[in-house]
C-alpha cells in the first residue's frame, strides 16, 4: 500500500497579539523564496488583515537564517518544460507578485519589514514595499538579477520609489550586495540594531503605532501614497481634502481635545 502524501508544511505562519499581526515566511531551507503558493497565502493573508479591526499594524519577517532570496527560481526554470516555454507560468507569477507588492502598499495597516540574513531580488522588493524597515546589522540587501541575465524589472518598481534613482541604479546594474549600514544611507531601511536587539525594535516601533487611532493612521498612509502619485498642486489639494475629512473624525476631534486639556486621548477609530 503506498503512503500517504506528506502534509505541506504551512508556508505563512500569522500571530497576533496586542493588535499586532506578526506574518512569517516560512520556507527556511529555501531561503524563503517566493513560490507561488507563498505567494498566493501572502496575499489572500493581507486581505484579511485589511478587514481585520483589531489589526493595528503588522510586522514581516522571515524564519530560519534568512528574511527572502526572492523568487523561487527552482520552480520558475521547471515551467519551461511546457509548450509556451514557461510563458503563461512567468506571467502569472509576475501578476501576482505585483497584486502582492500592492497589496501591502493598499494594506490599511502599516507594515514593517523584520529583516536579517538576505533580501534579494523580489525580497528587496518586500522591504521596498513595506511601509517601514528595521535590519539586522548582518542583514544584506542586492536586486542582483543582472548577474543572471534577468534584470530586476519588477522589484525596480518599489526599489525606485524607496531610494534616489542613482542608488537604485546602482542597485540595479551592478547586482551587487550592500550592507544594512548602506541600505540606511539609501533610504531602504529605517533603522539598522544588532541582531540580538532586533525584535526588541521592531516590537517597539509596532507598539508606538499600534498606540495611535487606527483610522488616523489608515487614512494617512492612504493619502502618503497617493499623493506621491500627482504634480505638487494636485497633490495639495488632495491633501487639502483629506485634512478636511480627517478633522471631521469623532478621532480628531477627541485627540485635539485630549491635547487641549492635557490628557491621553480615547481612541475610537471613527
Amino acid at each position: 500500500m503506498s503512503q500517504p502524501a506528506e502534509k505541506p508544511a504551512t508556508l505563512l505562519l500569522r500571530e497576533d497579539a496586542n493588535g499586532i499581526a506578526r506574518l512569517t515566511l516560512n520556507r527556511p531551507q529555501q531561503r524563503n523564496s517566493l513560490s507561488m503558493s507563498l505567494m498566493e497565502d501572502l496575499a489572500a493573508e493581507f486581505a484579511r488583515i485589511a478587514n481585520d479591526g483589531s489589526v493595528r499594524a503588522v510586522v514581516l519577517a522571515g524564519a530560519g537564517p534568512a528574511f527572502c532570496a526572492g523568487h523561487d527560481l527552482k520552480e520558475l526554470t521547471a515551467a519551461r518544460a511546457s509548450e509556451d516555454r514557461g510563458r503563461a507560468f512567468f506571467q502569472k507569477t509576475m501578476q501576482l507578485c505585483s497584486t502582492l507588492m500592492q497589496a501591502i502598499v493598499n494594506c490599511p495597516r502599516p507594515v514593517i519589514a523584520r529583516v536579517h540574513g538576505i533580501a534579494t531580488a523580489a525580497g528587496c522588493q518586500l522591504v521596498a514595499s513595506c511601509d517601514l524597515a528595521v535590519a539586522a546589522g548582518d542583514a544584506k540587501f542586492a536586486t542582483p538579477g543582472v548577474n543572471i541575465g534577468l534584470f530586476c524589472s519588477t522589484p525596480m518598481v518599489a526599489l525606485s520609489r524607496n531610494v534616489t534613482r542613482k542608488h537604485a541604479m546602482e542597485m540595479l546594474l551592478t547586482g551587487e550586495m550592500i550592507s544594512a549600514a548602506r541600505a540606511a544611507e539609501f533610504g531602504l531601511v529605517n533603522r539598522v540594531v544588532p541582531h540580538a536587539e532586533l525584535d526588541a525594535a521592531v516590537a517597539h516601533l509596532a507598539d508606538v503605532i499600534a498606540s495611535k487611532s487606527a483610522l488616523t493612521v489608515s487614512i494617512g498612509k492612504k493619502a502618503f501614497y497617493e499623493q506621491l502619485e500627482k504634480p505638487l498642486a494636485e497633490a495639495y489639494d488632495y491633501a487639502s481634502e483629506v485634512m478636511v475629512r480627517n478633522m471631521l473624525a469623532r478621532d480628531a476631534e477627541e485627540g485635539i481635545g485630549a491635547f487641549i486639556e492635557k490628557r491621553d486621548p480615547k481612541w475610537e477609530d471613527r
